[in-house]
Protein backbone atom coordinates (compact mmCIF):
# COMPACT_ATOMS: atom_id res chain seq x y z
CA UNK A 1 0.00 0.00 0.00
CA UNK A 2 2.77 2.36 0.89
CA UNK A 3 4.35 1.54 -2.72
CA UNK A 4 1.14 2.68 -4.54
CA UNK A 5 0.96 5.58 -2.37
CA UNK A 6 4.69 6.72 -3.21
CA UNK A 7 3.88 6.25 -6.92
CA UNK A 8 1.20 8.42 -7.04
CA UNK A 9 2.29 10.92 -4.98
CA UNK A 10 5.50 10.91 -7.66
CA UNK A 11 2.49 10.96 -10.63
CA UNK A 12 0.78 13.64 -8.83
CA UNK A 13 4.20 15.64 -8.79
CA UNK A 14 5.23 15.31 -12.32
CA UNK A 15 1.28 16.37 -13.03
CA UNK A 16 2.03 19.53 -11.19
CA UNK A 17 5.27 20.22 -12.24
CA UNK A 18 3.81 20.19 -16.19
CA UNK A 19 2.86 23.83 -16.46
CA UNK A 20 5.68 25.21 -14.33
CA UNK A 21 8.15 22.97 -16.92
CA UNK A 22 6.05 24.86 -20.00
CA UNK A 23 6.45 28.07 -18.29
CA UNK A 24 10.15 27.69 -18.29
CA UNK A 25 10.02 26.52 -21.97
CA UNK A 26 8.20 29.63 -22.77
CA UNK A 27 10.47 31.90 -20.68
CA UNK A 28 13.44 30.53 -22.16
CA UNK A 29 11.70 30.83 -25.63
CA UNK A 30 10.95 34.49 -25.30
CA UNK A 31 14.63 35.22 -24.20
CA UNK A 32 15.64 34.11 -27.41
CA UNK A 33 13.40 37.09 -28.93
CA UNK A 34 15.88 39.83 -27.60
CA UNK A 35 19.77 39.80 -26.12
CA UNK A 36 21.24 42.83 -24.43
CA UNK A 37 23.90 44.51 -25.91
CA UNK A 38 26.37 47.08 -23.43
CA UNK A 39 27.57 49.33 -25.42
CA UNK A 40 29.55 53.05 -24.80
CA UNK A 41 27.58 56.31 -24.89
CA UNK A 42 29.45 57.54 -27.89
CA UNK A 43 27.88 55.22 -30.40
CA UNK A 44 24.52 56.29 -28.51
CA UNK A 45 25.14 59.85 -28.17
CA UNK A 46 26.24 59.82 -31.60
CA UNK A 47 23.32 58.66 -33.14
CA UNK A 48 24.68 55.61 -34.73
CA UNK A 49 23.20 52.98 -33.15
CA UNK A 50 19.54 54.61 -34.35
CA UNK A 51 20.26 53.57 -37.77
CA UNK A 52 21.71 50.46 -37.48
CA UNK A 53 19.48 48.13 -34.73
CA UNK A 54 16.27 48.65 -36.46
CA UNK A 55 17.86 47.57 -39.70
CA UNK A 56 19.07 44.98 -37.41
CA UNK A 57 15.86 44.03 -35.95
CA UNK A 58 14.06 43.80 -39.35
CA UNK A 59 15.99 41.70 -40.60
CA UNK A 60 16.61 38.80 -37.72
CA UNK A 61 13.20 39.37 -36.32
CA UNK A 62 14.87 39.97 -32.96
CA UNK A 63 14.78 42.85 -29.89
CA UNK A 64 18.07 44.44 -29.17
CA UNK A 65 18.18 45.57 -25.40
CA UNK A 66 20.50 48.46 -25.30
CA UNK A 67 22.71 49.58 -22.53
CA UNK A 68 24.78 52.44 -23.24
CA UNK A 69 27.14 52.86 -20.29
CA UNK A 70 31.68 53.77 -20.05
CA UNK A 71 33.62 50.90 -21.58
CA UNK A 72 34.34 49.83 -18.48
CA UNK A 73 31.74 49.08 -16.71
CA UNK A 74 30.45 47.42 -20.01
CA UNK A 75 33.09 45.11 -19.65
CA UNK A 76 31.69 44.65 -16.00
CA UNK A 77 28.69 44.00 -17.38
CA UNK A 78 30.28 40.89 -19.79
CA UNK A 79 32.50 39.56 -17.08
CA UNK A 80 29.18 39.33 -15.11
CA UNK A 81 26.92 37.77 -18.04
CA UNK A 82 24.68 40.67 -17.30
CA UNK A 83 25.13 41.28 -21.19
CA UNK A 84 24.92 39.04 -23.96
CA UNK A 85 27.27 41.57 -26.40
CA UNK A 86 29.53 44.09 -26.52
CA UNK A 87 30.57 47.00 -28.47
CA UNK A 88 33.29 48.96 -27.01
CA UNK A 89 36.83 51.17 -28.05
CA UNK A 90 39.51 50.00 -25.36
CA UNK A 91 41.50 46.92 -26.79
CA UNK A 92 43.95 45.99 -24.13
CA UNK A 93 40.93 45.99 -21.91
CA UNK A 94 38.45 43.74 -24.57
CA UNK A 95 41.74 41.37 -25.10
CA UNK A 96 42.04 40.80 -21.48
CA UNK A 97 38.35 39.77 -21.19
CA UNK A 98 38.68 37.39 -24.11
CA UNK A 99 42.64 35.78 -22.24
CA UNK A 100 40.19 35.31 -19.25
CA UNK A 101 37.35 33.43 -21.46
CA UNK A 102 34.47 35.70 -20.50
CA UNK A 103 34.55 36.58 -23.85
CA UNK A 104 34.38 34.32 -27.14
CA UNK A 105 36.19 37.08 -29.73
CA UNK A 106 36.98 40.25 -29.96
CA UNK A 107 35.81 41.33 -33.90
CA UNK A 108 37.17 44.50 -35.24
CA UNK A 109 34.01 46.38 -36.39
CA UNK A 110 34.82 50.37 -37.25
CA UNK A 111 37.42 52.90 -36.20
CA UNK A 112 36.83 56.78 -35.95
CA UNK A 113 39.21 59.07 -33.93
CA UNK A 114 39.31 61.29 -30.37
CA UNK A 115 40.03 65.02 -31.15
CA UNK A 116 40.75 67.38 -28.09
CA UNK A 117 38.10 70.40 -28.17
CA UNK A 118 38.48 73.55 -26.25
CA UNK A 119 37.14 77.10 -26.13
CA UNK A 120 37.50 79.45 -28.98
CA UNK A 121 39.90 81.91 -26.83
CA UNK A 122 42.18 78.87 -26.36
CA UNK A 123 43.46 79.63 -23.10
CA UNK A 124 45.99 76.99 -23.50
CA UNK A 125 47.55 77.92 -26.68
CA UNK A 126 47.12 74.71 -28.11
CA UNK A 127 45.69 74.99 -31.07
CA UNK A 128 47.14 72.98 -34.49
CA UNK A 129 49.38 70.71 -31.97
CA UNK A 130 50.30 68.48 -33.29
CA UNK A 131 50.91 66.04 -30.36
CA UNK A 132 47.97 64.92 -27.97
CA UNK A 133 50.46 64.69 -25.08
CA UNK A 134 51.90 67.97 -25.48
CA UNK A 135 49.07 69.91 -25.67
CA UNK A 136 47.75 68.26 -22.56
CA UNK A 137 51.37 69.06 -20.68
CA UNK A 138 50.52 72.56 -21.97
CA UNK A 139 46.99 72.51 -20.63
CA UNK A 140 48.62 71.39 -17.26
CA UNK A 141 51.25 74.27 -17.07
CA UNK A 142 48.72 77.04 -17.80
CA UNK A 143 46.28 75.66 -15.49
CA UNK A 144 43.42 75.60 -18.04
CA UNK A 145 40.35 74.14 -17.49
CA UNK A 146 40.19 70.68 -18.06
CA UNK A 147 36.85 68.41 -17.73
CA UNK A 148 37.50 64.43 -17.82
CA UNK A 149 34.42 61.34 -18.23
CA UNK A 150 36.49 60.02 -15.16
CA UNK A 151 34.14 57.14 -15.59
CA UNK A 152 36.64 54.30 -16.78
CA UNK A 153 35.05 54.62 -20.13
CA UNK A 154 37.23 54.33 -22.95
CA UNK A 155 37.69 57.67 -24.23
CA UNK A 156 38.58 57.86 -20.40
CA UNK A 157 41.04 55.50 -20.41
CA UNK A 158 42.63 56.66 -23.47
CA UNK A 159 43.34 60.39 -21.72
CA UNK A 160 44.88 58.50 -19.15
CA UNK A 161 47.45 57.08 -21.08
CA UNK A 162 47.90 60.50 -22.76
CA UNK A 163 48.47 62.30 -19.13
CA UNK A 164 50.93 59.63 -18.40
CA UNK A 165 53.06 59.82 -22.20
CA UNK A 166 52.95 63.73 -21.14
CA UNK A 167 54.26 63.32 -17.72
CA UNK A 168 51.44 64.80 -16.06
CA UNK A 169 49.20 63.38 -13.20
CA UNK A 170 46.27 65.59 -13.43
CA UNK A 171 44.40 63.98 -10.40
CA UNK A 172 43.50 66.79 -7.53
CA UNK A 173 44.54 69.55 -9.29
CA UNK A 174 42.08 72.63 -9.00
CA UNK A 175 41.56 72.83 -12.90
CA UNK A 176 40.94 69.09 -13.18
CA UNK A 177 37.28 68.45 -13.04
CA UNK A 178 35.67 65.33 -13.76
CA UNK A 179 32.18 64.51 -14.26
CA UNK A 180 31.73 60.29 -14.05
CA UNK A 181 29.53 61.10 -16.99
CA UNK A 182 28.76 59.99 -20.15
CA UNK A 183 30.34 61.93 -23.29
CA UNK A 184 27.69 64.06 -24.62
CA UNK A 185 27.24 65.32 -21.18
CA UNK A 186 31.01 65.72 -20.49
CA UNK A 187 30.83 67.67 -23.70
CA UNK A 188 28.02 70.03 -22.09
CA UNK A 189 30.09 70.76 -19.06
CA UNK A 190 32.96 72.08 -20.80
CA UNK A 191 31.70 74.11 -22.73
CA UNK A 192 29.77 75.67 -19.51
CA UNK A 193 33.22 75.61 -17.96
CA UNK A 194 35.02 77.05 -20.85
CA UNK A 195 37.11 74.27 -20.27
CA UNK A 196 39.13 71.55 -22.52
CA UNK A 197 37.85 68.10 -23.13
CA UNK A 198 39.05 64.50 -25.10
CA UNK A 199 35.84 63.79 -27.22
CA UNK A 200 34.92 61.15 -29.71
CA UNK A 201 34.64 62.92 -33.01
CA UNK A 202 31.24 61.46 -33.34
CA UNK A 203 30.16 62.75 -30.17
CA UNK A 204 31.02 66.32 -30.40
CA UNK A 205 30.20 66.27 -34.21
CA UNK A 206 26.54 65.09 -33.48
CA UNK A 207 26.41 67.85 -30.39
CA UNK A 208 28.29 70.64 -32.40
CA UNK A 209 25.13 72.89 -32.26
CA UNK A 210 24.85 73.03 -28.87
CA UNK A 211 28.23 73.15 -27.23
CA UNK A 212 30.32 76.12 -27.57
CA UNK A 213 33.88 74.51 -28.39
CA UNK A 214 35.66 73.99 -31.09
CA UNK A 215 38.32 71.31 -32.65
CA UNK A 216 41.97 72.34 -31.04
CA UNK A 217 44.32 68.96 -31.67
CA UNK A 218 43.49 66.21 -34.50
CA UNK A 219 45.32 64.01 -36.22
CA UNK A 220 47.75 62.81 -33.50
CA UNK A 221 48.21 58.35 -34.22
CA UNK A 222 47.91 58.31 -30.42
CA UNK A 223 44.21 59.34 -30.88
CA UNK A 224 43.19 56.42 -33.19
CA UNK A 225 39.63 54.82 -31.74
CA UNK A 226 38.73 51.49 -32.44
CA UNK A 227 35.36 49.84 -31.94
CA UNK A 228 35.24 46.01 -31.09
CA UNK A 229 32.49 43.78 -30.66
CA UNK A 230 32.49 40.32 -28.19
CA UNK A 231 30.33 37.86 -27.64
CA UNK A 232 29.91 36.53 -24.21
CA UNK A 233 30.87 33.40 -23.33
CA UNK A 234 27.71 31.43 -22.29
CA UNK A 235 30.49 28.79 -20.32
CA UNK A 236 31.31 31.11 -18.14
CA UNK A 237 27.72 31.65 -16.91
CA UNK A 238 25.82 28.30 -17.08
CA UNK A 239 23.50 29.38 -14.79
CA UNK A 240 22.48 32.33 -17.29
CA UNK A 241 20.29 31.91 -20.29
CA UNK A 242 22.46 34.36 -22.38
CA UNK A 243 21.71 34.54 -26.09
CA UNK A 244 24.39 33.50 -27.94
CA UNK A 245 22.42 33.16 -31.23
CA UNK A 246 21.40 36.53 -31.16
CA UNK A 247 24.34 37.94 -30.07
CA UNK A 248 26.22 36.34 -33.02
CA UNK A 249 23.74 37.04 -35.53
CA UNK A 250 24.39 41.15 -34.45
CA UNK A 251 28.05 40.45 -35.23
CA UNK A 252 27.74 38.78 -38.02
CA UNK A 253 25.35 42.09 -39.41
CA UNK A 254 27.82 44.25 -38.07
CA UNK A 255 31.08 42.73 -40.27
CA UNK A 256 28.43 42.17 -42.98
CA UNK A 257 28.34 44.33 -46.72
CA UNK A 258 25.34 45.57 -45.31
CA UNK A 259 26.35 46.55 -41.62
CA UNK A 260 29.45 48.20 -42.98
CA UNK A 261 27.62 50.06 -45.50
CA UNK A 262 25.12 51.55 -42.75
CA UNK A 263 28.34 52.36 -40.68
CA UNK A 264 30.13 53.88 -43.63
CA UNK A 265 26.66 55.73 -44.59
CA UNK A 266 26.26 57.97 -41.30
CA UNK A 267 27.05 61.65 -41.45
CA UNK A 268 26.84 64.99 -39.28
CA UNK A 269 28.43 67.72 -40.99
CA UNK A 270 29.39 66.47 -44.59
CA UNK A 271 31.70 64.22 -42.39
CA UNK A 272 31.62 59.99 -42.17
CA UNK A 273 31.57 59.41 -38.09
CA UNK A 274 32.22 55.88 -37.82
CA UNK A 275 34.34 54.38 -40.69
CA UNK A 276 33.99 50.84 -41.08
CA UNK A 277 37.07 48.14 -40.59
CA UNK A 278 35.43 44.46 -40.02
CA UNK A 279 38.14 43.42 -43.13
CA UNK A 280 41.24 44.95 -41.66
CA UNK A 281 41.30 48.22 -43.66
CA UNK A 282 43.21 49.45 -40.76
CA UNK A 283 45.17 46.63 -40.20
CA UNK A 284 44.57 46.52 -36.96
CA UNK A 285 46.12 48.78 -35.08
CA UNK A 286 43.19 49.51 -32.89
CA UNK A 287 43.52 50.64 -29.35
Amino acid sequence: MGKKLIVFTVMLMLAASLPALAGCGEKKEESKKSFVLATTTSTQDSGLLDLIIPDFEKKYGVTVKTIAVGTGEALKMGERGDADVLLVHAKDSEEKLVDDGYGLERVEIMYNDFIIVGPEADPAGIKGEKSAADALGKIAETGSTFVSRGDDSGTNKKEKTIWAEAGVDPAWQQWYVETGQGMGNTLTVAAEKQGYTLSDRATYLSKKETVDLVTVVEGDKALFNQYSAIVINPEKHPDLDLNVEGAGDFVEFLTSDEGQELIGSYEKYGTVLFHPNAIGETGGTGD
